[in-house]
């Protein structure tokens, strides 16, 4: 069943409200709003749901359309799976000259953002963490990533093996069982 919501000029969080309450009913959802902050919100909402979103900005508005993901049996037992997920552990690209590393690694990130093609969440570990904290070369990379609705999640546990927990300045801190989850989640994961 499909179900159209015209969320355009309803205050926060009503757009989220009204879409929660069509996917209880509706596998296929599309909601109109008129500003970015609306469209971010649903997107999270529907992405944290495990849809896939599709956003169009038309004339009258920016139209979301929200899809449930095929299922894939697994050893008798269904999946949700999430499209790719890159994960990062180093804050080089290589092994060798860390100086061509960094300057690798920047080119990499800065080359995502501009890509029709974004991952739908990237996982720093290891030194890889250390790309998203204070005075990192790549932060506005980053950031723009996460407006994107590319989600950024950085290992708890090397954060504080590095002592930059209270660093961190794209993304968010998370933890080995969500990390592990994702990446088996994945239909595809990326290793840099």
């Amino acid at each position: 069943m499909s179900m159209i919501i015209d969320a355009r000029g309803l205050d926060c969080p009503q757009p989220v409200v009204l879409t929660k309450k069509a996917l209880e009913k509706a596998d296929d959802v599309t909601v109109i709003v008129d500003n970015i902050t609306a469209q971010q919100n649903v997107s999270r909402l529907a992405e944290s749901h495990g849809l896939g979103v599709k956003v169009e900005e038309k004339g009258d508005g920016i139209y979301l359309r929200l899809t449930r993901p095929v299922e894939e049996p697994l050893g008798g037992k269904s999946l949700l799976f999430e499209p790719t997920v890159l994960l990062i552990g180093s804050s080089t690209v290589g092994r060798g000259d860390d100086e061509l590393g960094s300057v690798l690694m920047r080119s990499l990130l800065h080359t995502l953002v501009e890509s029709d093609i974004k991952p739908h969440k990237i996982i720093f570990m290891n030194s890889g963490v250390k790309l998203v904290v204070r005075g990192s070369e790549v932060l506005d990379d980053l950031r723009a990533l996460e407006k994107e609705s590319v989600e950024i999640l950085a290992c708890g546990t090397c954060l504080g093996h590095f002592g930059l927990k209270d660093a961190v300045e794209a993304g968010r801190i998370s933890n080995m069982y969500e990390i592990t989850l994702a990446l088996m989640k994945a239909t595809k994961v990326v290793s840099i």
